[in-house]
């Protein structure tokens, strides 16, 4: 077993234990539990969070309310204390080192030699092309009611409806309020049973595409149409017509993938063991609904199951060696 993480006997400097890709919550929490399992570890990040333009994280227990750029610089400290090395930057490859480990290619430097991998690269969200929404991403051009509908609770909801899941989002939206207005934009069509459910719900349906948004003193105010019209509303809800996971890494090394209405995503067992040997993934990378609660764990898991079997192969190695009898 390598040595505490505080001790350099032993270790050459570009050689770890684990290299974690991504700093996010997945990553910083794999690297919290091999920090504190002794194990050398490396974190690789380049900046680029899911959730950096929202203003406050909701639904994290003990840490609601708090900004994602403070929750990750003190996850940041908390691994530094377990002598895990963050590095700010990018990794650009990786490649089997003949040896049961990878060869790490950082942009800035490079290579580093790992035991395992660990790729917490998140996704990006590719919202509807429509002029406006992006720049008020995180602000009030929301997409997920657990994390933002009891700031903006009771308000007049609008939704752009996805190109093919139209019904769904509004029906969600609609329990944190009943003033909800559904633009279907240029989905398909809704079915009969959809325009029941949002019947239900009280959902009004606007028909035709959305143009823009409408925008006074910094603040959403309504949803214009092709027509001409705006319809006033203080909040959109827009799921992303795709979402596009940073796997460009995972799939270099040859991992598994599966097809999503969203996009393809890696394939992981239930400790985040991807089909390569060795290459554990977590958190956004790996589907559309990791939230900041749910990466956490899913990264714990990761590191857990990166070092016990790092152990077990040790002791396998080592009884292999050993006469019988």
């Amino acid at each position: 077993m390598n040595a505490h993480p505080d001790s350099t006997h032993g270790h050459r400097t570009d050689e770890f234990d684990a290299v974690v890709v991504g700093g996010g919550a997945a990553g910083l929490s794999a690297a919290l539990v091999l920090g504190r399992s002794l194990r050398r570890t490396l974190v690789v990040d380049a900046g680029r969070p899911r959730n950096a333009p929202a203003a406050h994280m909701q639904g994290v227990l003990t840490r609601d309310g708090m900004s994602p750029g403070e929750y990750l610089a003190a996850g940041r400290a908390e691994v530094a204390g377990y002598g895990v090395e963050v590095r700010d930057g990018e990794v650009t490859g990786a490649a089997p080192d003949g040896n049961g480990g990878f060869l790490v290619t950082l942009a800035d430097g490079g290579p580093v030699r790992a035991r395992r991998l660990i790729v917490t690269t998140g996704l990006v969200d590719e919202l509807p092309a429509v002029e406006g929404l992006a720049a008020r991403w995180g602000r009030d051009v929301l997409h997920c009611p657990y994390c933002h509908g009891w700031e903006v609770r009771d308000g007049a909801f609008g939704v752009i409806a996805h190109p093919e899941m139209p019904a769904h989002q509004a029906l969600m939206v609609a329990h944190w309020s009943k003033d909800v207005t559904l633009f279907t934009h240029t989905a398909r069509e809704l079915s009969a049973h959809e325009e029941s459910l949002l019947g239900a719900a009280g959902v009004r349906i606007e028909r035709g595409e959305v143009t823009g948004l409408a925008v006074a003193d910094d603040r959403l105010t309504g949803v214009r149409l092709a027509d001409g019209r705006t319809v006033e509303r203080s909040v959109v809800f827009a799921a992303a017509t795709r979402l596009a996971p940073r796997d460009g890494l995972l799939r270099q090394l040859g991992a598994e993938l599966r097809a999503t209405p969203f996009g393809e995503f890696v394939v992981v067992d239930g400790t985040g063991l991807t089909s390569v040997p060795g290459v554990w993934a977590a958190g956004n990378v790996t589907g559309p609904q990791e939230q900041v609660a749910n990466a956490v764990s899913r990264g714990y898991r990761a590191g857990v199951a990166l070092n016990n079997e790092l152990v077990l192969g040790g002791l396998e190695e080592a009884v292999a060696g050993r006469p019988v009898g």
